[in-house]
């Protein structure tokens, strides 16, 4: 059985990784991931980054694109299966939805991002103009 502490760890992992595109923070961004090579990425509208290298590459590139619009993700919610995790979540960007799923594992005790995946979805009928958390 989960623990709320594992699950709240999770999300706390998962709303580090997004606040990430409100600071335009590329060090913390590098260090949300897991430093391992077998991470994966599928930006919307991108073939699939498979490796840290091209990975980590393509968000130095999002993060210092000064049109890039701001990311905000709600109704997140997790699963944990033993040192892994799925977070689903809607992202927020500009007039579109987005949903998300965000791979973790567990690496030297912390939750690390393993895969990312977002494309366009219709809204869901929960209201997302506001976040559902935020961190302080």
């Amino acid at each position: 059985m989960t623990s709320a502490a594992e699950t709240a760890a999770v999300l706390f992992a998962n709303d580090a990784f997004y606040l990430t595109f409100q600071t335009s923070d590329i060090a913390a961004m590098d260090a949300i991931w897991s430093s391992r090579d077998g991470i994966s990425c599928i930006h919307p509208g991108w073939p699939p980054l498979l490796g840290r290298a091209p990975v980590m590459q393509s968000w130095r590139s999002i993060l210092a694109n000064p049109n890039q619009q701001a990311v905000q993700a709600h109704a997140a919610s997790a699963e944990i299966y033993g040192d892994g995790a799925i977070v689903i979540c809607y992202e927020v960007v500009g007039q579109f939805t987005l949903v998300a799923t965000n791979v973790f594992a567990r690496e030297d005790g912390q939750w690390k991002l393993v895969h990312h995946q977002s494309g366009e979805t219709p809204p869901p009928e929960a209201d997302l103009s506001e976040p559902e958390r935020t961190l302080q």
